[in-house]
C-alpha cells in the first residue's frame, strides 16, 4: 500500500489528493455567495438555470465531497475540520454533523428490511415504507424522502443520548446556518424564496442516488450491501461514489483507492457485487433495476 508522504500528512490527514475535494468545498461556497451577490443583475432565465445547478451541486456535493468527510476528514487540524463543517451546513442547507449522524445509523442498518415491529436501524431505508418486505417504489421514496427526515431537534436529541458534545456542534451548526439565511432573506428575500424549492429538488436528489444505490442490493450479505456502477464520468464528478458496494463493505477506504478495493473483493469467493451501468441518479433507465421487485411490482403481479 502506497503511504502518504509525512509532509503532506501534516495538513491532510489519509491523503494529499484531498486537495481537490477541500478545494471544491470552498468553491461551492463561494459559488453560491457570487450568485446571492450577481442575483440584481441577473435576468431570470439566468436565475433558473442557476437555481437548477444550486440543486444539482447539492445532490452532488452531499454525495461526493459532503460523504468523503464524513468517513475520511480532509485536514489533520481540528479547527480546519471545524470550518470545513459550517462550509458544509451552509452550502447544502443540513448541519454537516446532523447529516453524519444519520448516514453513520444508514451504515448501521445498510438499508435494511423492517423487523417484526416495522423498524428499521437505517433510517432512509428504502424498505422501510415498503411492503411485503419489498423496496417502497422509486417516486415516493425520493418525493417524500425531505418530508419523513426527523426535525433537526430530533436529530440533536437523539445524538445527545450518545454524545452530549457532538449534539452541542450539531446545534451550532444549525443556528448559525438560520442566521445566514435569515440575514440573507431580510436583505434579499427573492433569493431565498426562489432557491428554497430548489432546495428541496437538491434534497430530493440525493435521495435519487441512494434509492438506486440500493435497489437490487442484499442488506444481509457484506459484500453486496450496496449497488455499484462504474460509469467513468459519474465517478470522476462524485469522486468514485459509484463504488458503493464496495464502500459499504468497507466504509473507511479512502475515495482513491476504491478501484483497488473493486479488485480485492473480486478475488474473493461469492458472487459479484450488483451493479448498474448507468450514474445512480439516472438508475431508472438500466433495464436491470426495471426487473428488481419493489412493493408496487409485487402488488401487480399479484393482482
Amino acid at each position: 500500500m502506497t503511504r502518504t508522504p509525512a509532509r503532506t500528512r501534516v495538513f491532510f490527514r489519509y491523503s494529499g489528493w484531498d486537495w481537490l475535494p477541500a478545494l471544491l468545498v470552498y468553491a461551492h461556497l463561494a459559488a453560491l455567495i457570487g450568485f446571492f451577490l450577481a442575483w440584481p443583475q441577473l435576468g431570470w432565465t439566468a436565475r433558473l438555470a442557476g437555481a437548477g445547478l444550486y440543486a444539482f451541486a447539492i445532490g452532488w456535493n452531499q454525495d461526493s465531497l459532503s460523504h468523503n468527510f464524513i468517513h475520511n476528514p480532509f485536514f489533520t487540524s481540528k479547527p480546519l475540520n471545524r470550518l470545513t463543517e459550517f462550509a458544509f451546513t451552509l452550502e447544502n442547507g443540513v448541519p454537516q454533523t446532523m447529516y453524519r449522524w444519520v448516514h453513520m445509523r444508514h451504515h448501521a442498518g445498510n438499508s435494511d428490511r423492517p423487523d417484526a415491529r416495522g423498524q428499521t436501524l437505517d433510517p432512509i431505508s428504502i424498505y422501510r415504507h415498503g411492503a411485503g418486505g419489498k423496496a417502497e417504489p422509486m417516486l415516493p421514496y425520493v418525493l417524500m424522502g425531505f418530508w419523513r427526515d426527523d426535525s433537526p431537534f430530533e436529530v440533536a436529541r437523539q445524538i445527545r443520548a450518545k454524545r452530549p458534545a457532538e449534539a452541542r456542534r450539531a446545534l451550532q451548526e444549525f443556528w448559525a446556518m438560520v442566521a445566514v439565511y435569515a440575514v440573507l432573506l431580510v436583505i434579499r428575500w427573492d433569493f431565498v424564496l426562489v432557491l428554497a424549492p430548489f432546495y428541496y429538488l437538491g434534497q430530493s436528489l440525493s435521495f435519487l442516488i441512494a434509492y438506486y444505490e440500493h435497489l437490487g442490493a442484499d442488506p444481509e450479505d457484506p459484500r453486496a450491501t450496496g449497488v455499484s456502477t462504474y460509469e467513468p464520468l459519474y465517478n470522476l464528478l462524485f469522486l468514485n461514489n459509484g463504488y458503493h458496494a464496495e464502500h459499504h463493505y468497507r466504509p473507511k477506504q479512502h475515495w482513491t483507492k476504491m478501484a483497488a478495493l473493486r479488485r480485492e473483493m473480486a478475488l474473493q469467493p461469492g458472487a459479484a457485487a450488483p451493479q448498474i451501468r448507468v450514474a445512480h441518479f439516472l438508475g431508472f433507465l438500466d433495464p436491470r433495476v426495471w426487473r428488481t421487485p419493489t412493493a408496487r411490482r409485487a402488488r401487480l403481479l399479484t393482482s
